[in-house]
């Protein structure tokens, strides 16, 4: 069974990084990557966790996924051959900016 929900979780993180390429305008300079993808073992819902790049444009970034989280879930659920369809959250990845606090309190100590 987890191979399986690993599998799905790979199969989700590639199709949602092609139609984010694809079906989601962003202003130039801004970039959504997929860092993670995490199924539940009854396949009722998946996180994708996301970065953006630069941080100052997470608002920006966070209000054109919801605009669009719609078309991605109808998107993905036409390229997925799979019951039941997980429902999809975006969870921002703040693992990165976290990483980058401790770092700093590293080198001052």
């Amino acid at each position: 069974m987890r191979d399986r929900i690993e599998k799905i979780n790979e199969l989700i993180k590639t199709n949602i990084s092609h139609l984010l390429t694809r079906e989601l305008s962003l202003k130039s300079g801004v970039f959504i990557t997929i860092s993670k993808v995490d199924t539940t073992s009854d396949l009722r819902y998946t996180n994708v966790f996301f970065s953006i790049y630069p941080e100052k444009e997470t608002g920006y970034a966070q209000i054109a996924l919801k605009k669009e989280m719609y078309a991605i879930q109808g998107a993905l659920n036409k390229m997925l051959v799979m019951k039941p369809l997980p429902k999809i959250i975006f969870k921002l990845d703040t693992t990165e900016s976290k990483a980058d606090e401790i770092e700093k309190i590293l080198k001052e100590i």
